[in-house]
């Protein structure tokens, strides 16, 4: 359902999140075994969430990545599957067909917008810090 890079996005800011609540700074390579990501990789998605004010990023050795209150409170899932996949998973054809619509629907198309409008409805209404706080808790996990 989500890229690569979108899903190392994600288990990247809610750790990166959960580390800012607790008053950590992190630094890639923790991020990365915290979250079984690959460190490269990670360190780019990281790099193009920065670019889009989700995430801060201090250089230097007391350096790395850290969340403000105020975007661990209003960044969204929405918000990071936009910034590294664009807005198709919220409004493309299931099939990947570029005219799919209700008057020209793919096999899947009548099935596929409810489930998306629920996707959707769920990842703008869900913060980092929801998720953070599962995190803190145990209650979650974001590495098996």
């Amino acid at each position: 359902m989500f890229s690569k890079a979108c899903e190392h996005g994600i288990k990247a800011i809610i750790y990166i999140a959960s580390q800012s609540m607790q008053g950590n700074r992190v630094k890639i390579n923790e991020v990365s075994r915290h979250t079984g990501t690959p460190e490269a990789f990670t360190a780019k998605i990281l790099g193009k969430l920065c670019q889009k004010q989700i995430l801060h990023s201090i250089k230097g050795p007391f350096g790395g990545f850290e969340m403000d209150n105020k975007q661990i409170h209003k960044t969204y899932i929405a918000d990071i599957v936009k910034a590294l996949d664009g807005d198709n998973l919220f409004n493309g054809c299931a099939l990947g067909l570029k005219t799919c619509n209700h008057i020209s629907p793919c096999p899947m198309h009548n099935n596929f917008v409810k489930i998306r409008t629920e996707l959707k409805e769920m990842m703008e209404n869900s913060t980092v810090y929801e998720f953070a706080e599962g995190i803190i808790a145990g209650e979650s996990i974001l590495v098996r």
